[in-house]
């Protein structure tokens, strides 16, 4: 495994990061901690997760099944950089009061003390949110966040699904109050198949010394070998992935994909992470796997290697929008 800076801190972390959102929804708990022991020995060191994670009346319970694996020893704990979310409403249903949502000075309070519950840590290296918050001022945030620091319930903050004049908000902010480090990650949906990010959100993260953490790399799995799979297994693509394909534009887009990938004798979802380990200011994706199988398909792409001719391909299958405000301007 290869290791990086998170940022401009000084923790490493590893290329890939494990994403566990499908652990309860999709993969029970014996097998969610076999692929955590899986990622660990090959390396990986890098777990994410959130609150609401195991979603509906589930909410927490991913939170549980890592908790429920620190708890086996053996320095799971001490070997993991573990980052989770602070956002959504972890009420039951129909029982949501004003305040349980967010990002509060009272919602973090209380979301941070939950989450080390669940997670049975006494605390957090990486602590994001997952949303902006467009009632709450950062000045509250970072106060709250402040105290957080000082009881030693959270060491670094990060942010996800921030636009760019946000990051800047939050640091300028930060770098005003003195004292706090500001958000050292940003979490975004960034693939080959959704390049946005590159006009504002990473270059803000670049300017500000954070870390780029992409999410959705398959981009739902259409990046993923999807046309192929149908052809050769009758596997046909559910969801966000099926729904694209219904587009013929976008259906002739990704067979050119995959007809350029089988050219070069590499598989989609490798190259596809692989690309993203080759774009400036990204740590590394976050790589959901529901099998063993699909961590082991993962961890392929840290070694992989892809060529000019390969890369210039790709560029212009996925044209990336330029730079803001190049990209809508002159």
């Amino acid at each position: 495994m290869k290791y990086t800076q998170l940022g401009r801190t000084g923790l490493k972390v590893s290329r890939l990061v494990l994403g566990t959102m499908n652990f309860g929804p999709q993969t029970d708990e014996a097998d969610s901690h076999a692929i955590m022991d899986a990622a660990l020995d090959a390396g990986i060191n890098f777990f994410d997760t959130a609150n609401v994670y195991g979603w509906g009346e589930n909410k927490g319970r991913t939170e549980e099944i890592i908790g429920n694996w620190f708890a086996k020893g053996e320095s799971r704990r001490d070997k993991v950089v573990l980052a989770t979310k602070v956002y959504g409403n972890m009420a039951a249903e129909g029982d949501a009061w004003p305040n349980h949502d967010k990002l509060s000075a009272l919602n973090i309070r209380r979301a941070v003390d939950a989450s080390l519950r669940r997670l049975r840590t006494d605390y957090i290296d990486v602590y994001q949110f997952h949303h902006i918050d467009r009632r709450t001022p950062f000045e509250e945030i970072w106060q709250a966040i402040d105290v957080l620091v000082q009881q030693g319930k959270i060491l670094y903050v990060g942010s996800s699904n921030f636009p760019g004049y946000k990051i800047a908000q939050a640091n300028e902010t930060a770098a005003r109050r003195g004292g706090t480090i500001g958000l050292v990650s940003e979490q975004c949906l960034y693939n080959l198949a959704e390049r946005r990010a590159e006009m504002e959100v990473i270059p803000a993260a670049q300017e500000y010394g954070l870390g780029v953490i992409p999410w959705s790399p398959l981009h739902g799995g259409l990046l993923g070998g999807v046309i192929k799979k149908e052809v050769e297994g009758g596997r046909r693509a559910s969801g966000r992935a099926a729904d694209s394909l219904a587009n013929t534009t976008i259906r002739a887009q990704i067979q050119g994909y995959e007809d350029l990938l089988d050219k070069h004798g590499v598989e989609p979802g490798e190259a596809a992470l692989a690309w993203l380990l080759t774009r400036p200011g990204v740590t590394g994706p976050i790589v959901g796997p529901r099998t063993a199988g699909q961590l082991e398909s993962a961890l392929r792409a840290v070694k992989l290697e892809l060529g000019e001719e390969l890369l210039a391909g790709l560029d212009e299958i996925f044209p990336g929008p330029g730079p803001s405000p190049e990209a809508f301007a002159w």
